[in-house]
């Protein structure tokens, strides 16, 4: 996933991600053990592996599947609940473009419209603090759109675009959209130009888009997908999938005919600040996160940072201020999830944190499925998978409803939008 230029680069890591997960029922050992961590954190870095964790299945009666026109990605809900966007990739029976949904209850949601995006579909989506625009990942930057317009069906939903410096590379470049607290700059990981680039939304629109309010460009490791903005708004926890394209290559060497051993990720904490004034020197710490770590989000309080680490089938918990101060002893919880887990949310009060299990990858014997995490018993260090919910086909983004009660959960493969009752989890 690499940059035009860089062709050899892409070529070793489409081998090395796409390979993986297919074929083989077991992982080969990882040709980078990971380090353990020092005694004091007691919870040791995984490695990568394809076996997923076993546990019981939910009831089923909890989870619905509806339909949608094109392949879902992100999605995102409204404050007062009313309404939600879900960015739809194009292909097959599918137009794609930014779907609007309607909440309808019990009835599940109903797509009221679509709205044309830059570059067809879109992919992660959020909405500012303020509610007041929805914010999508596309080509090397972000379309901005008013959520006012796009709930009324105006044809000028899409108000500009935020756009890189330089070309994103491949397959658009950019893969997720996150906002400053204040809702004055947002911030977008691309992950073919391994970098999170940053912008002034503020200024973009005061010009009304004459200027892409591009301030720069924030070094990561190789592919950057999940980002996260801590609760106070100082800090911005970033996922990337390598750590760098000698460990990519070294996992592509020890590839075999059923899959490709993973490599290490890693986990960056960016200061905010720095970031939108020096983006270049805004990286305060990097850890290790397991293999190809894609996703991230923070406790309510901010206090804890889960990653999931996709080619570790491991949901992983950090401590936020270990981090900063002590990387070596930040990792305080693993939870063995389903195969090649992707998004997750925490539901009922920040108690429980359910993952999507994609199997992307198609690993043999495996399903793609929610699993559901005690977040009490995770940072104990007692078992903590409470069991696995049905879903489509490789479930990717999660949103929590307003009123804590339904988790909305795009299932990419299926072409579905998927409600579950997260009322009474066990």
């Amino acid at each position: 996933m690499r940059l035009s230029g860089h062709s050899a680069a892409a070529a070793v890591l489409a081998l090395a991600l796409t390979a993986c997960g297919s074929g083989a029922p077991h992982a080969a050992p990882s040709p980078h053990p990971a380090p353990a961590s020092p005694a004091a954190s007691a919870v040791a870095v995984p490695g990568c592996s394809t076996t997923a964790a076993p546990g019981r299945q939910l009831p089923a009666g909890l989870a619905r599947l509806f339909p949608v026109p094109g392949f879902p990605f992100g999605v995102a809900v409204t404050a007062d609940g009313r309404w939600s966007f879900v960015s739809l990739q194009p292909g097959g029976s599918g137009q794609g473009g930014l779907g609007v949904f309607a909440d309808t209850g019990s009835a599940g949601p109903r797509l009221v419209r679509r709205i044309t995006v830059p570059g067809g579909g879109g992919l992660g989506v959020t909405l500012t603090p303020d509610g007041r625009y929805l914010l999508v990942a596309d080509v090397s930057g972000a379309a901005v759109v008013s959520v006012q317009a796009a709930e009324q069906g105006s044809r000028r939903a899409v108000l500009g675009t935020l756009a890189a410096g330089s070309p994103g590379g491949l397959a658009g470049g950019a893969i997720e959209v996150a906002a400053s607290r204040d809702g004055r700059f947002a911030f977008v990981s691309l992950e073919g130009a391994d970098k999170i680039a940053v912008f002034n939304l503020q200024r973009a629109l005061a010009s009304h888009f004459a200027t892409s309010g591009f301030v720069g460009d924030v070094p990561t490791g190789v592919a950057p997908v999940g980002m996260a903005v801590s609760p106070d708004g100082n800090w911005l926890y970033s996922t990337s999938e390598v750590t760098s394209m000698r460990a990519l290559q070294h996992a592509a060497r020890s590839a075999h005919r059923y899959r490709a051993p993973g490599a290490p990720g890693t986990l960056a904490v960016i200061s905010v600040h720095k970031a939108e004034t020096d983006p270049a020197r805004a990286i305060v710490s990097t850890v290790i996160a397991g293999c190809s770590p894609v996703r991230v989000i923070t406790s309510t309080g901010g206090e804890t940072v889960w990653v999931t680490a996709r080619e570790s089938d491991m949901l992983l918990g950090f401590s936020a201020s270990r981090l900063r101060s002590d990387p070596g002893h930040s990792l305080i919880a693993r939870v063995g999830v389903g195969e090649a887990p992707v998004g997750l949310a925490l539901v009922d009060g920040g108690q429980r944190v359910v993952v999507a299990d994609s199997n992307r990858f198609g690993q043999q014997g495996a399903k793609s499925s929610l699993a559901v995490v005690n977040v009490g018993a995770a940072l104990a260090h007692r078992p903590a998978l409470a069991g696995y919910l049905p879903a489509g086909g490789f479930p990717r983004q999660m949103a929590l409803e307003p009123d804590g009660r339904t988790l909305l959960v795009t299932n990419f493969e299926s072409q579905q939008l998927e409600t579950v009752n997260v009322t009474n989890l066990p």
